[in-house]
């Protein structure tokens, strides 16, 4: 099992999970974040961390899209290790429903 990021996290990449991962399986799109399923730990220590409740096992119903999502993008972003500053208008997007339809990019972080 492995933790996954979802579609509340486009637009909002708070980044609070990003520091207590204790194994730096995270990597940033442009405008959300993935975790490597194959080097997450499922130590859950990120999930209680989001902000937009983005994190989820990958063990939960539905999630087998997110949990492809992740592994794919995983392997075409970089990898980081520290909190950056979430996007000005995070919080507007907090809860907003089909962001991944309407707003996700493809493209890796420019950081």
């Amino acid at each position: 099992m492995a933790y996954v990021v979802t579609e509340a996290c486009i637009k909002c990449k708070y980044m609070d999970c990003v520091e207590v991962c204790p194994v730096d399986c995270f990597y940033a799109g442009e405008n959300m974040l993935v975790i490597h399923p194959d080097e997450c730990i499922d130590c859950g220590v990120c999930e209680p961390e989001c902000p937009a409740d983005a994190i989820l096992p990958d063990s939960e119903s539905g999630m087998e899209k997110w949990l492809e999502i992740n592994r794919e993008y995983a392997t075409k972003w970089p990898n980081i290790t520290r909190k950056g500053d979430a996007p000005a208008d995070a919080d507007q997007w907090k809860g907003v429903p089909d962001k991944f339809e309407k707003h996700f990019s493809a493209n890796p972080d420019k950081a």
